[in-house]
C-alpha cells in the first residue's frame, strides 16, 4: 500500500507547508537527507498552547504530538516533491527530536512524543517509519506551544 493510500485510510489530509515565522526555511536537503525545521503543535490552525503537567495532561499532549506529525508529513511531502519524488520515495525516517513544554517535575515527555512516532510508524510501516528519537522537557516553546518536533528523513 502506498503512503498516500495509508494516509487516506486514516482520514489524514496533508497540510501545505507552513510559512516560517522567523529567519529559517521549512526544510533543507543535503545529499539524500532531508532535515525539517521544528513544527509546533497547532489546533484549529492556531498554536496549541499549554504546559504539560500544569494546564494539560499526557493524553492531550500526545494528541498534539500526533497533530505535529501530520504537519511534518505535509512539509516532508513538499521536500520530496522538490527532490523529484513523493512520500513513497522516503527510504527511512531517520530521527525525531521532540521538545515538550512541561513543568520541571513532569517526566513523561517520551509518552507525549509517542503521538508522533506511532503515527509515523503507522503511515510509513516498520521498515521505513522506525526511527531514532530524543524527547526533552523544556521551560517554554515559541508562542506558548505545548510541543515542537523536528524530523530527519532519508530519500531513496
Amino acid at each position: 500500500m502506498s503512503v498516500y493510500d495509508t494516509l487516506k485510510s486514516l482520514n489524514i489530509e496533508l497540510p501545505p507547508v507552513a510559512v516560517p515565522a522567523a529567519a529559517y526555511v521549512p526544510f533543507v536537503q543535503t545529499g539524500k537527507l532531508v532535515l525539517l525545521s521544528g513544527h509546533i503543535a497547532k489546533q484549529d490552525g492556531k498554536p496549541w498552547v499549554g504546559q504539560v503537567g500544569l494546564t494539560m495532561g499526557t493524553d492531550e499532549a500526545k494528541a498534539a504530538a500526533r497533530a505535529v506529525a501530520v504537519d511534518l508529513m505535509g512539509t516532508l511531502h513538499a521536500a520530496c516533491v522538490a527532490a523529484g519524488t513523493d512520500l513513497n520515495g522516503v527510504k527511512r525516517i531517520v530521527k525525531v527530536l521532540s521538545l515538550v513544554n512541561s513543568t520541571s517535575s513532569y517526566t513523561e515527555q517520551h509518552l507525549v512524543t509517542n503521538g508522533c512516532s506511532e503515527l509515523l510508524g503507522q503511515v510509513f510501516g516498520p521498515q521505513v517509519g522506525a526511527h531514532a528519537r530524543s524527547a526533552f522537557g523544556v521551560a517554554q516553546l515559541p508562542l506558548g506551544a505545548c510541543v515542537e518536533i523536528e524530523l530527519m528523513a532519508e530519500l531513496a
